[in-house]
């Protein structure tokens, strides 16, 4: 396995279990609220992360880009949980911002001058192709009504007939 794989699918995993404890939050608490409770799990990170990041020899540059990231990182978070705690299902809602590395790819290519590969193009057509898939919710007319136990029951067409 490559050295960076293994530290992403960690990434990958705890992220995962991230998207539910924001759904589950945002049934408990509204995106503020929630948003505290994120920089206060961030915060205890603090002190591990401080002792051992060798933070006398970052310049000015690299501090400021570290702090807008985190800036947008929060904003982006304090966003999710504003969309989910408005009833966006978790299913749908943390997987479409998930392709937020597309537009990162784009950036990429604008500003670090960086070029995809044909297999990328596709990828990054197939998560639009996949981003459009997952959002596209049906009308209340095409829906085919269910009851409580998630029977179909029959339109009034078929009822008619």
């Amino acid at each position: 396995m490559t050295g960076w794989l293994g530290y992403a699918l960690i990434a990958m995993f705890l992220w995962g279990i991230v998207g539910l404890f924001q759904k589950l939050g945002t049934n408990n608490a509204s995106a503020r609220e929630l948003m505290v409770w994120l920089l206060l799990g961030f915060s205890l990170l603090l002190p591990f992360m401080w002792l051992r990041a060798g933070m006398g020899e970052l310049s000015l540059r690299t501090i400021s880009v570290g702090l807008v990231g985190g800036l947008a990182n929060g904003l982006g978070s304090w966003e999710l949980f504003r969309c989910l705690e408005k009833g966006a299902k978790a299913s749908v809602a943390i997987p479409l911002t998930a392709l937020y590395p597309l537009l990162t790819a784009v950036l990429a290519i604008v500003f670090l001058k960086e070029r995809l590969t044909l297999l990328e193009w596709i990828g990054v057509g197939l998560a639009l192709l996949a981003g459009t898939m997952l959002s596209y919710e049906p009308s209340p007319v095409d829906a085919p009504l269910t009851n409580d136990s998630g029977v179909r029951l029959p339109s009034e067409e078929e009822h008619k007939a």
